[in-house]
């Protein structure tokens, strides 16, 4: 199991964000690797559904945390055999999380999520 924490600083504030966050349905619009998400309702524990990439690659999730007044949120996405656990915190114009999983994946999703972070906290 390894561990990477990644972090990007932005123009946008605190709400904004989380509003980003908040909404599965919008999530494609920061995260070009995400095409679709189909899931029903905010994000919130016990929230499942599906992410569909690339090449129509899809993963299961499931919300297992969320503090909106922290600005955290935690869930578990799984495809194949693989599973990355992935803690989201937002701060006033930032945002980070941790990857936990098997090394290869953490260590190949880590640019992706580096990339697509920068866009959620984009102005």
């Amino acid at each position: 199991m390894t561990t990477l924490r990644v972090r990007r600083r932005g123009g946008a504030g605190k709400y904004t964000i989380w509003a980003r966050y908040r909404d599965p349905q919008r999530w494609s619009s920061w995260a070009p690797h995400i095409r679709e998400v189909r899931a029903e309702g905010p994000l919130r524990p016990g929230l499942e559904g599906e992410v569909v990439g690339m090449l129509g690659v899809t993963a299961r999730f499931e919300v297992l945390e969320v503090d909106e007044a922290r600005g955290s949120w935690t869930w578990v996405v799984r495809s194949g055999p693989v599973s990355l656990r992935i803690e989201h915190e937002v701060s006033d114009g930032s945002a980070g999380l941790v990857l936990s999983g098997p090394a290869p994946a953490v260590i190949g999703y880590a640019p992706i999520a580096r990339a697509a972070l920068g866009r959620l906290v984009a102005r």
